[in-house]
This record gives structure tokens, C-alpha cells and sequence, in this order.
């Protein structure tokens, strides 16, 4: 795991930045595979090729699994979805609240955890959500921007028809009532999120069986034109501009006097 000694000495040049990309998406809207393709995160790690770094607790979550030894099923792999329910249950349920410390509850404070590490050395996070709570995106939204992030936001769409297939080709299947009401409550909040984000939004249409070669060709071409380019672009965030010219100047600080300390450059 990365120590917050090397997150904070990565550098104010490095890739992404100050950068924050939200990902939204309601059930079977196939929002990891979207983010995987965009921003080319290897499975099961915290870091992409972007450069990004991944905030998303089913990581930790399958990490935590591993780590307990828990059950592959026969398939060598530990892949949640095929999971009976009554075992999923068992293993990451009750809440926050709850007070026997579950899998899926630890899973979640570490992933708070690291992205606490991740702000405080303002590096860049794609923050991985359902979308069907506008409040906490807000709030997510402005706590970044007061440490001087850029914000981003992919929503990734699919039509109800598609999600409910989806939905029933998974072993662990959710109620379709609970679906609908999901996918509603994520649909219902496109317009605000339009707003909150502006210019920095992208909708992504998922509702398409790709080939893969097909799907390398659609999401390579919406990550040069969207994903790249905001990662690229100067940060306009005034604090933002402020936080990297106080550590430049530090930075060229600790040069100096390393270089006085040699004999370099002093008289």
C-alpha cells in the first residue's frame, strides 16, 4: 500500500494533478468497464494509466476478501457477482451504523482513508459513485475545489430496458423494484449534475454490446477528445494555482539550499 510519504512527494508536475473525475452510472449501466476503458485501470488496482489514482471501495473490498481467505466458488478467482446471496449477505452486510465491523464496513473506511491521503497531496482521483445522491456529490464536489481541484464528471448512461437484462444475467441480481427506483433516482439527477459540473461533463452511452476491438476504438476516441484533454489543461482553480506556486517555490527553495550546502553557487 502507498504511504502518504510517497503520495506527498509525487511533485506538482505530476499527471493529473489537482484533477478529480466523478463517475456516475446507475445499476447494470456497466460504470466500471466505462472508467477501466477510459482511463485504463488495470483490475484490482488503485492507480491508472492516466496517471489518476482510483477511489472505490469495491477494491478494498475484494483486497479485504483475499486477504480473510474467503471463497472462490471453484473459479480460482474472487469475482463478488457470481457469489450466492445469502453468502454476499452474510459477508458484506448491515450498515455503517451496524456494530459488528463487516467486510464491505472496513473496506469502506479504508477507501476513506485513502483518499484522505490521495487530497492531501492534491493528487489526481477518479471517484467512483452510483449518482442517485446529488447532495453528496455537491458536497464532495466543493470540499475539492476548496483544496484547489479541478472537477469532472463522466456520467455513464444506459436505457431501463438494458440495465433490467443486465441485471438478470448477474448471479447476485438486485430486486427489480429496488433497480427501478435506483435507475430512476440516477436519471432524475442528470440535469443537476449538467449544471453543477458545465462544461466539465460527459455523457457516455453504454447501452451497446461492443466487440472488443469495437469498444477499444469508441472509448480511445472519447478519451482523447474529453478524458485526456482535461488532464492536460492547465488547472484553472485559483487555489489550485496558488497550492502549486507555494510548493514550487518550495521546491526551488530546498534546491537552493542543497546546492549551498555543497558549495554550489555560494561565494
Amino acid at each position: 500500500m502507498v504511504n502518504l510519504k510517497q503520495l506527498l512527494t509525487e511533485g506538482v508536475f505530476d499527471k493529473g494533478i489537482l484533477k478529480a473525475v466523478f463517475m456516475a452510472g446507475g445499476p447494470g449501466s456497466g460504470k466500471s468497464f466505462v472508467a477501466g476503458e477510459l482511463f485504463g485501470i488495470p483490475k484490482k488496482i488503485n492507480l491508472s494509466i492516466s496517471g489518476l489514482k482510483t477511489v472505490n471501495s469495491d477494491t478494498e473490498f475484494e483486497f479485504l476478501l483475499k486477504k480473510y481467505g474467503f471463497e472462490t466458488f471453484g473459479t480460482g478467482k474472487l469475482d463478488i457477482d457470481k457469489w450466492p446471496e445469502e453468502v454476499f449477505d452474510a459477508i458484506a452486510g448491515g450498515d455503517e451504523d451496524s456494530e459488528s465491523m463487516t467486510v464491505r464496513k472496513k473496506a469502506k473506511l479504508l477507501t476513506k482513508a485513502r483518499k484522505e491521503k490521495y487530497m492531501e497531496g492534491r493528487l489526481g482521483m477518479i471517484i467512483d459513485g452510483t449518482g442517485h445522491n446529488l447532495g453528496k456529490i455537491k458536497a464532495e464536489k466543493q470540499q475539492l475545489e476548496k483544496l484547489g481541484y479541478d472537477c469532472y464528471m463522466v456520467f455513464v448512461n444506459t436505457s431501463l430496458n438494458v440495465a433490467k437484462k443486465r441485471n438478470k444475467e448477474r448471479a447476485r441480481r438486485l430486486p427489480e423494484d429496488i433497480l427501478v427506483k435506483s435507475w430512476k433516482d440516477v436519471q432524475k439527477n442528470l440535469g443537476a449534475f449538467q449544471s453543477l459540473f458545465g462544461s466539465n461533463f460527459v455523457i457516455v452511452d453504454n447501452s451497446k454490446f461492443l466487440k472488443p476491438e469495437e469498444a477499444q476504438k469508441k472509448f480511445g476516441r472519447l478519451t482523447k477528445k474529453y478524458i485526456d484533454k482535461f488532464i492536460k489543461k492547465p488547472i484553472r482553480n485559483v487555489i489550485g494555482k496558488k497550492w502549486i506556486k507555494h510548493n514550487l517555490i518550495l521546491r526551488a527553495g530546498g534546491q537552493i539550499d542543497k546546492e549551498r550546502s555543497k558549495g554550489i553557487g555560494s561565494k
